[in-house]
């Protein structure tokens, strides 16, 4: 069985360059894309502020995907719910929010945020785990979110991407490499951010081992501040 996949943090549908919410921009992004499955990063999901809908169902809806899962990770302000989502053409057979435990105590004097991970078994002709993360900023975050991931990933027909926040040369990945494919390997530097010039990768797609990828690519493009990437794989 023959997919692409994309991950894309789409910063709540903020327009890069203009500056505002923009559904048929992203939309599009996602539709040109061909991506069978779509991992998404700082979703917004419905919520007390008008500026809060729900994402997910609105991007699915426009970019011509059937099914759609969000995964709340934080409600700012108590009532405004943000986390991931994944967009899939394919039949989903389960879903859950997986979160990742905040550090405590904490470590660094940066900014903090709870994170989570989606994770589907959807439903490709063979079941296909599909989990979408978001890694937080600091490193004792990017512990607590790899021991998560240790722990939710399965061994055979998984995919899992997102915005790691971390660089290719992190120890944090090591882990996650023994187990698992980075399907960018041999396709460059694959900078994904900022959009505009990337100059670093922190946008990853990985395979169980028994996964074949095909290409992989991160198109040049000034939507989000991040651009996507995307991955042609063969499940087994």
């Amino acid at each position: 069985m023959k997919l692409r996949i994309m991950t894309f943090n789409i910063q709540h549908c903020l327009n890069y360059i203009e500056r505002h919410i923009d559904f048929p921009l992203f939309a599009k992004t996602i539709s040109d894309s061909g991506a069978d499955i779509v991992g998404l990063n700082e979703v917004r999901g419905k919520g007390a502020h008008p500026d809060y809908e729900e994402q997910a169902l609105i991007l699915a809806g426009l970019a011509g995907y059937k099914y759609h899962y969000f995964a709340r990770a934080i409600d700012f302000n108590g009532c405004d719910p943000y986390g991931n989502a994944v967009l899939s053409k394919y039949p989903i057979i389960s879903e859950e929010t997986v979160m990742i435990p905040d550090p405590e105590p904490k470590r660094y004097g940066g900014y903090y945020e709870t994170r989570c991970i989606a994770k589907l078994v959807i439903d490709t002709g063979v079941p296909l785990t599909v989990l979408s993360t978001h890694f937080g900023l600091n490193r004792d975050e990017h512990e607590n979110a790899r021991d998560a991931v240790l722990k939710t990933i399965a061994d055979s027909r998984c995919v899992l991407m997102g915005d790691f926040n971390v660089t290719p040369e992190s120890d944090i990945l090591t882990p996650i490499r023994d187990r698992m494919r980075d399907a960018s390997e041999g396709y460059g530097d694959m900078f994904s951010f900022p959009s505009d010039k990337p100059d670093r990768k922190i946008d990853y797609i990985f395979v169980s081992k028994d996964i074949s990828v095909l290409s992989a690519s991160v198109p040049a493009l000034t939507v989000s501040d991040h651009r996507p990437h995307t991955a042609d794989i063969d499940i087994i």
